[in-house]
């Protein structure tokens, strides 16, 4: 297992609003989630990072010390460096040195596994080490292996500009393939007045579970960051008889970097497009609020912040104080709380959903004749009978229907309203 040094750096003049601790302890999930081991995490405080080092040349020194003492591979560090920053870094410390953003590169290389998945990786990858070839270069086939290494690097690739933005250029019309034929997926869903429904949140909040809880989708779920990378939509028909089509998507982290929500807009465009976002959240972790400030960055970058939108406060099962919910959870956008692993209070979000939706749904009596068997069918597919009878002369139904799919039917002249 690789070894690694954390450096949780504090900067006064960001005033992000995260605590130091928070910042270290989100360091070491991330680390976890890479399959390396932190043997420590050194904090330390700067008004602003210097241009050569980002920290002091002292504190450089102390880190090659500690890492000679703790026989570290790899330093890793909170924020993002400059290509000079890192190579002078590398110099003075003698090890592989990494940031934030190489470390998320390495969970999404790793979770990636759809060709889609695995080609905004790469753009990401890429268009983060472009800019960071000059002198030396960051070789991207670094000997040794591990984190920050895997994706472009397993392919030896030259570290030649021109080809790497030639690459650049190739994956980005690969992507807008890829978004064209989403485009088109969604014209033919809009064409039956499908609702789309898309699960946003901070990663490892229960986006998964809830839509595995919803739908039986079978999604693998577990307890680390960014457990899913490639989107999944699955139908879901309401409790009413609507049917919505339910997304799930890449999780969204604190101080998310920009040129991964670029590289990642082909997945991010169902979002744009979703006619209602479910914000999941974890309320059973202490930085609540400030996870939901950093989904609505995100959501703000997009441009998508004031979509109709439910907040499923999940995992309140794990509150150790119920109170909580009472005190606090009013704080934010049309909440419910539920816990999707033990499926607790889907009834709700379910009710919250057909609310949102209700206006779209008519409420018909008809009669049928017996040859029209065929809208039978499409009234259990596409609503909810209340009740049917068949009589002599004819099939007297009551159906809950989507309004575009009702004036369809009110047209065919063999079709009698009752009322």
């Amino acid at each position: 297992m690789e070894r690694a040094l954390l450096v949780t750096i504090e900067v006064d003049s960001e005033k992000e609003g995260w605590k130091l601790e928070d910042m270290a302890l989100e360091l070491e999930e991330l680390t976890a989630t890479c399959g390396a081991e932190a043997v420590d995490n050194i904090t330390c405080l700067r008004d602003r990072p210097t241009p050569n080092l980002f920290i002091g040349k002292g504190k450089a020194e102390e880190l090659a010390l500690a890492c000679q003492e703790l026989g570290v591979d790899t330093v890793i560090f909170s924020h993002d460096l400059s290509g000079t920053q890192q190579r002078n870094l590398e110099e003075v410390i003698g090890k592989k040195t990494i940031d934030r953003t190489q470390l998320i590169l390495d969970i999404f290389a790793r979770h990636a596994k759809t060709p889609e998945g695995k080609m905004q990786v790469e753009l990401a990858q890429l268009q983060y080490l472009f800019p960071r070839l000059v002198g030396k270069g960051i070789i991207l086939s670094r000997l040794g292996g591990g984190i920050g290494t895997r994706g472009p690097g397993e392919q030896k690739l030259e570290v030649d500009r021109r080809r790497i933005r030639k690459r650049i250029d190739n994956l980005k019309e690969n992507l807008k393939q890829v978004s064209l034929h989403r485009a088109t997926m969604r014209k033919r869903r809009k064409g039956i007045a499908t609702p789309i429904v898309a699960l946003v949140g901070y990663t490892n909040a229960g986006k998964s579970t809830l839509l595995n809880a919803l739908t039986n989708a079978g999604q693998v779920v577990a307890d680390s960051l960014f457990t899913t990378l490639d989107p999944l939509s699955k139908n879901l028909k309401l409790p009413n008889g609507e049917n919505i089509v339910i997304l799930d998507t890449v999780g969204f982290l604190h101080d998310l970097p920009h040129h991964l929500i670029e590289a990642f807009k082909a997945t991010l465009e169902e979002v744009v497009e979703a006619d209602l976002l479910i914000n999941v959240l974890d309320v059973s972790n202490p930085l609540a609020h400030k996870f939901n400030s950093s989904v609505f960055e995100v959501l703000k970058e997009l441009g998508v912040e004031s979509k109709p939108m439910i907040t499923v406060l999940n995992k309140i099962d794990l509150l150790t104080d119920q109170s909580w919910l009472a005190k606090q959870g009013e704080d934010f956008i049309n909440p419910v709380a539920i816990s999707a692993s033990l499926r607790q209070n889907l009834d709700k979000l379910l009710e919250k959903i057909e609310a949102t939706f209700e206006s779209r749904m008519a409420y018909l009596e008809l009669l049928i004749p017996h040859a029209r068997m065929d809208l039978i069918d499409l009234f259990y597919r596409q609503g909810k009978v209340e009740e049917i009878k068949y009589l002599q002369k004819g099939i007297k139904i009551r159906v809950m229907l989507p309004k575009i799919i009702s004036a369809s039917i009110l047209k065919d002249k063999e079709i009698e309203k009752i009322s």
